[in-house]
């Protein structure tokens, strides 16, 4: 699954097109490199988001096409 999609399915990131903009800008890091909006994600990747002032690093473990609103957060740990 591309990136930006990800974000926006597990609800890290509101919009697939401010998903997008943040990994174009370089706020978006996968296993310690910038990575692009294209990126193909899978289950264990860490994932640090810069948005703001604040950053969020997560690792993925598992990555779906849809996901319910109650079930996003199962998609992702903090780490």
């Amino acid at each position: 699954m591309r990136l930006d999609k990800y974000l926006k399915v597990s609800r890290l990131i509101k919009r697939r097109t401010v998903a997008n903009e943040a990994c174009d800008a370089g706020k978006v890091v996968v296993n310690g490199k910038p990575a692009r909006a294209s990126y193909d994600i899978k289950a264990g990747d860490v994932l640090e988001i810069t948005l703001g002032a604040r950053t969020v690093k997560v690792r993925v473990t598992e990555v779906k096409e849809t996901v319910r609103k109650e079930d996003a957060a199962s998609m992702y740990e903090a780490v």
